[in-house]
């Protein structure tokens, strides 16, 4: 490597992932230790579901909160965690990994 070489794809062949993309791992993983009871219960409290009768259980999805302020208000641990499991393939929300480690891996 030269000191002019770019970077990302050293990061790419290491797995580390930018910031924005280390956001968008880490707040699904949030979301299936909340429903797995692992993670703290003041961040399980903040999630609301979508209650659909005809969908399945299999395909749960959060409720997304409506915001004054896209700029502080969008960040919010319920509102940023809704969009990002609600954007998720179904593959991955759909099957039940019997581990966090699982679903990591579901998850790159």
């Amino acid at each position: 490597m030269y000191m002019y070489d770019r970077i990302t794809p050293l990061l790419r062949q290491f797995y580390w992932l930018t910031a924005l993309e280390r956001i968008q791992f880490k707040l699904p993983v949030l979301v299936y230790k909340c429903l797995h009871g692992t993670a703290p219960s003041y961040l399980a409290d903040e999630l609301e579901y979508k209650v659909d009768f005809e969908a399945s259980a299999s395909l749960l999805s959060f409720n997304v909160r409506r915001t004054r302020l896209s700029t502080i208000g969008d960040q919010a641990f319920p509102v940023a965690t809704a969009r990002t499991w609600n954007s998720l393939f179904h593959h991955v929300t759909l099957s039940s990994a019997p581990s966090t480690c699982v679903f990591r891996g579901r998850l790159m």
